[in-house]
């Protein structure tokens, strides 16, 4: 007991420490000056959390040791015919979901399948190729910058910059591969974490081209086969969707119309990804997961198979980007920071790298469960880094992970 109560008043020392500078003292303005408020009810709340842990662990490592808990690695996991049928069921429930919700529960599932389509993008790098990237987000930016600024510059409509964002993104993993050839590990992290750093910094300096902090606004919505959906038509003489149907306005058809684009752009995302990874560079991208030599014993060029998955799954990225610039009309480089591309690896772990059903149950998790509580957005990243811990101690293999074929000797 004395062993314990030493223990726990070392922890809530140390948690004061740490909690004190970032909850217990909050900037405030008053009038023209800057002055430190204290907000000690956090920093003590989080104080006797670590003190009574601590203080009772012992007693709880044995009270849950003789509980058995159930195992989920053997509980749950579903084959692969059952993900797929899952898939199906949940892209039927997507398309009937807009016309049933309210317009801010469309809005943010908008929001979710952005970052499904990211998640299953990542997925190939990170899942299949085993590839650690943290600078996934710079493809992101390239892909919403070059939608907008070819609007901006040139007048491109968002179908006609589509593919161009996706090209144009491809091209800068493609150029990324190359110096991460011999990288592995940690340090192919830490590169990759500094390619979206500059992608960053480069928007936010070069401002004659980018607008700099400000960004670019005023990007145009997606049209409808050439048909624009607002409420009076930008040239003389033609007809907006509305009219052209003889309906009244109403600004829930644009917010369902982005849904049921990024949910065409998540089928077609499942749709290659899933046909990509039962191809041959599919199972030389596991290949090359599960061990590097072995799979150079193999014949296999493991130059070739990198640069491929870091250039598909920049493509699917740029995509993302275009869809996501169409959406908020506005893109400027604080939506791109390192938050971002931490936000969709953590979908890919969580979800289960390698799992496509994983992905998209972690991507609608993790959007709209801040959403709903929004009472807790203070503590949103507090709450995000301990559920993060929690997976990693109990299941950490993700919620649904791939299941993979294997074969089995007989006795």
């Amino acid at each position: 007991m004395t062993l314990s109560l030493k223990n726990a008043v070392t922890a809530a020392v140390m948690t004061a420490i740490l909690t004190i500078p970032i909850l217990g003292l909050q900037l405030k303005l008053e009038g023209y000056k800057v002055v430190l408020e204290p907000h000690w009810q956090p920093v003590w709340i989080a104080v006797g959390a670590v003190f009574l842990f601590q203080l009772f662990r012992p007693l709880l490592a044995r009270a849950v040791g003789a509980v058995k808990l159930p195992s989920l690695s053997s509980k749950v996991q579903l084959g692969t015919r059952q993900q797929r049928v899952a898939i199906w069921v949940l892209l039927a429930v997507g398309l009937v979901f807009p016309f049933l919700g309210s317009r801010g529960a469309v809005d943010v599932a908008t929001l979710a399948l952005i970052y499904v389509i990211l998640g299953l993008g990542l997925n190939i790098v990170v899942g299949y190729a085993g590839l650690l990237d943290l600078g996934y987000v710079g493809f992101y930016a390239v892909g919403g910058y070059t939608y907008a600024l070819l609007n901006q510059y040139f007048g491109l409509t968002f179908w006609e910059c589509l593919p161009l964002a996706a090209a144009l993104s491809a091209a800068f993993g493609f150029a990324l591969g190359f110096p991460v050839l011999r990288l592995r590990g940690d340090y192919l992290a830490i590169v990759t974490l500094g390619f979206g750093e500059i992608i960053r910094l480069l928007l936010n300096n070069l401002t004659s081209l980018t607008g700099g902090p400000d960004g670019v606004s005023g990007i145009p919505k997606p049209t409808v086969f050439g048909i624009e959906m607002a409420r009076s038509a930008s040239v003389e003489g033609t007809k907006t969707f509305h009219e052209l149907i003889g309906l009244d306005y109403s600004g829930q058809h644009m917010v369902i119309f982005l849904y049921l684009l990024a949910l065409l752009l998540v089928g077609f995302t499942l749709f290659v990804t899933s046909r990509l990874v039962r191809m041959p560079m599919g199972r030389a991208w596991e290949a090359l997961r599960d061990d590097e030599i072995a799979c150079r014993s193999l014949g296999l060029n493991p130059t070739r198979i990198k640069l491929s998955a870091f250039t598909l799954g920049a493509s699917f990225a740029g995509l993302a980007g275009a869809f996501f610039a169409a959406r908020q009309g506005l893109v400027n480089p604080e939506s791109f920071t390192f938050i971002e591309s931490a936000l969709i690896l953590a979908v890919v772990v969580l979800g289960g790298m390698g799992s496509q059903l994983g992905v998209i149950l972690a991507a609608i998790l993790l959007t709209a469960l801040p959403e709903v509580a929004r009472g807790f957005a203070e503590y949103r990243m507090l709450i995000f880094g301990l559920v993060m811990v929690l997976m990693m101690m109990w299941r950490p293999q993700g919620l649904l992970p791939a299941s993979r074929p294997h074969v089995e000797l007989p006795r």
